[in-house]
């Protein structure tokens, strides 16, 4: 094996000799620049492994044309099952890189020279002592927008702790508001703080960050924590609460099944309809459909006539099925939607009609979203193996003969 302390650019050993200068970017060739559409194509990223927000940021900068580069540990972490069939794994490429090796930092710096962004995931100071921290990231490269993912930030009291999506909820007075009155609080899907809170508040940092960049030249460090996002998330709540309109008694508002028009229904077969019909025409038009006469019933606003009027509905939608309720209700404002399970959502017409759902080899899964007029996404690219594209690194400045000293030194995999 030629050592890779003798090639003339190592791969092991940092090569500083563009000083703080932005260094030189070389587009993507073959299948890889055919492949690129969408607002962010040009944009380079190199992405940290993990799971939750990080990865979920990383597909929708890939889905948006961004060109990522993700470096896994050489040891496919076993819960994470078979990444080719993780949709928040697509459309970028598979490195397998050990970052304890001694080669391991220097491979990533490599990377980083021709990268317009870096996200990871780690806990507070893990890329530092992997010699891998913002001061010397932006060194190599003073142009880089530095996005990290954490639950509880980079200072404060929790910052080295660890936490869940849940957590994250509970302490930022989130999930005390998922619940029905007298009942504890129900755990949601962990979309509120790993994927809005999380995911999306990096990436619109790291968005913010490029567009500064491209003015002043220079890159920053993003610090996105889902603690924050989800407070954030809480702003109208915050705000409703601040003007009187909304108690911290949990399902007794209007948008946390308080209100008997703006909740779940069961239907005869035991699904379920969903309804919102908040304003007052909307309103009207549900018991327009409902068969039921406004006289009969409590005003809409009479908080002390909900319970009673909340009997009535379930009365009546408990009397068809959820598909009929929902053929009942297709052309009308009345803000009523069948519940449907993940295997049935992909099929219903809207959703048809506007491509919302995609299928990636062989996998059914979310298309690229939001849409754009000039500059449209491709269709998303499938998700690599585990560590498979390490020939990629060909496409980021290394030479065949690098390659083949970081394989045999054991830094890559793949």
């Amino acid at each position: 094996m030629r050592s890779p302390a003798r090639t003339s650019r190592c791969t092991a050993v940092p090569d500083r000799s563009p000083g703080p200068q932005a260094p030189s970017r070389a587009e993507p060739h073959g299948a890889e620049a055919t492949r690129r559409a969408g607002p962010l194509a040009g944009v380079r990223f190199v992405e940290f492994a993990g799971i939750g927000p990080v990865p979920f940021a990383g597909m929708m900068l890939a889905d948006l044309g961004a060109e990522g580069v993700r470096v896994e540990s050489p040891k496919q972490w076993v819960l994470a099952g078979d990444p080719t069939r993780m949709p928040t794994n697509r459309g970028r490429a598979s490195i397998a890189i050990d970052l304890k090796h001694p080669y391991g930092a220097a491979t990533v710096l490599r990377l980083l020279e021709r990268a317009d962004v870096l996200i990871e995931g780690f806990r507070p100071g893990v890329m530092e002592r992997l010699g891998l921290g913002p001061d010397v990231c932006l060194e190599r490269n003073p142009r880089l927008v530095y996005g990290r993912m954490t639950g509880w930030g980079q200072q404060g009291p929790l910052a080295a702790m660890a936490g869940h999506d849940l957590t994250y909820l509970a302490v930022a007075g989130a999930l005390g508001s998922f619940a029905r009155a007298g009942q504890p609080p129900t755990p949601p899907l962990n979309l509120v703080a790993d994927y809005g809170g999380g995911g999306m508040l990096l990436l619109s940092g790291v968005l913010a960050a490029l567009v500064e960049a491209g003015r002043s030249g220079r890159g920053q460090v993003v610090d996105a924590a889902m603690v924050d996002g989800v407070a954030l998330l809480m702003a109208m709540i915050y705000g409703l609460r601040a003007q009187g309109m909304w108690r911290d008694e949990p399902g007794t508002n209007l948008l946390d099944t308080g209100a008997p028009f703006y909740d779940v229904y069961a239907t005869a077969d035991g699904r379920y309809v969903a309804v919102g019909a908040l304003e007052p025409q909307f309103f009207a038009a549900l018991l327009d459909g409902l068969s039921l006469p406004a006289e009969d019933l409590p005003d809409q606003y009479d908080v002390a006539g909900w319970p009673r009027l909340r009997e009535r509905l379930a009365a009546e939608f408990a009397t068809r099925t959820r598909d009929e309720w929902a053929e009942v209700f297709a052309e009308t404002d009345a803000c009523v939607a069948p519940v449907l399970a993940l295997t049935e959502a992909p099929a219903h017409p809207h959703l048809a009609a506007r491509g919302t759902f995609a299928t990636v080899a062989g996998v059914v899964q979310p298309a690229a979203a939001p849409r754009f007029s000039r500059t449209p996404a491709a269709q998303p690219a499938p998700a690599s193996a585990h560590g498979a594209d390490a020939d990629r690194l060909l496409d980021w400045g290394f030479t065949a003969a690098e390659l083949a000293d970081l394989r045999s030194s054991g830094a890559l995999a793949g």
